[in-house]
């Protein structure tokens, strides 16, 4: 027994074998205002704190009073600002950093304000309707001495995260080809759906709003590659009613400077629902479909002639590691993992993008 004590004793003060990346006390993790209690909001991004350890969520920011107070209720939160009042948040100690969750059409708006209000901001996809938003936001950030991250959750996912490891690692060789497919069938009677129909509210069609998961994603693959070129072409069925300010698909090209090609295209008119990612490579290929979704993404792989079907871990799990991944960034004093010169990246390629529809698909250099 007295053996056993003094190993015991021995142990005291020692460190956590493998340093785990245990959740810090409430107190110590970063404070959180939610701007935007959507569908997204409320149904995705708010519950994703639940399995957070670096994150808490102390304020919302809404239109609506009544769903304010009522999501306050359910997850404790107190502070309750609305759209006429937010600038408040700067004399608010317990808000460390924004999550904007607002259309597209106001995201430069809100995330400057914030970011002038002296707060972190990760801004939900795509960054802004236009490269100048962008621009504005990153400056804003700059000026202020503030982290800006853009929420391209898929690069916390762990199935993503997995297949750009196996990329990385060279399992599939060189890569060669990369296509994209993203699309759902747009109801103007929904809600969250009427919005993006919006072009003001939705940023400027599908591309923003669904087939810039493809785009990003795709060049998440390809770490050491640069865009060089893209092309499109926008298609609407005749007569459709719901595309009088948005195009109701567009099939695009991104050239890249090692000569390989990315290929995608975006959609509000199909059905069903469509996320599905293909990296082509000299010795093995990977399809991911669904690929970009918030719960259930799959991975086939066929290398070195097997073939496997397989997940690598919980999709759901991508939301808290997100919002944990800006806190540390933002406490650290460090780029996000998905800057905002990301974000403004995107949004250049997809003006260009549409620039070459409405040229008839006329290459454009980027």
């Amino acid at each position: 027994m007295a053996s056993t004590r003094a190993i015991a004793q021995e142990a005291e003060g020692q460190p956590l074998l493998g340093n785990p990346d245990l959740p810090q006390p409430a107190g110590q993790r970063m404070r959180w205002a939610i701007v935007g209690l959507g569908t997204f909001g409320v149904g995705q991004v708010i519950p994703g704190f639940d399995g957070a350890r670096h994150s808490r969520i102390t304020a919302f920011v809404s239109g609506n009073p009544e769903k304010a107070r009522e999501l306050g209720e359910r997850y404790g939160v107190s502070r309750l600002y609305n759209y006429d009042n937010f600038d408040r948040i700067a004399d608010d100690d317990e808000i460390d950093c924004v999550y904007n969750v607002l259309p597209v059409g106001l995201h430069a708006e809100y995330t400057i304000r914030a970011l002038d209000a002296g707060k972190h901001v990760l801004c939900e996809k795509p960054m802004a309707s236009t490269s100048a938003e962008c621009e504005a936001m990153i400056a804003a950030a700059k000026r202020n001495n503030r982290t800006l991250g853009v929420a391209y959750r898929v690069h916390f996912e762990p199935n993503n995260v997995h297949v750009l490891d196996r990329v990385r690692n060279g399992d599939l060789g060189a890569m060669r080809f990369i296509s994209a497919d993203h699309g759902f069938n747009a109801n103007p009677d929904f809600p969250p759906h009427k919005w993006r129909l919006d072009k003001v509210l939705g940023g400027g069609g599908s591309m923003y709003d669904i087939g810039v998961y493809g785009l990003n994603t795709s060049l998440m693959m390809l770490p050491d590659d640069t865009p060089v070129a893209v092309s499109a072409y926008d298609s609407t069925p005749a007569g459709d009613p719901r595309f009088t300010e948005v195009e109701g698909a567009l099939d695009w090209r991104v050239r890249m400077a090692s000569g390989i090609t990315v290929q995608g295209s975006s959609s509000y008119c199909w059905n069903p629902y469509v996320s599905r990612q293909r990296y082509f490579g000299s010795d093995g290929s990977i399809e991911m479909n669904p690929a970009t979704t918030y719960y259930d993404n799959r991975i086939n792989a066929e290398i070195g002639g097997a073939a496997r079907a397989y997940t690598a871990g919980n999709a759901a799990s991508q939301f808290a590691a997100q919002v944990d991944g800006f806190s540390q960034a933002a406490r650290k004093g460090e780029a996000h993992r998905t800057p905002g010169e990301m974000g403004l990246r995107d949004i250049r390629l997809i003006e260009a993008m549409y620039a070459s529809a409405a040229a008839g698909g006329q290459i454009v250099e980027v």
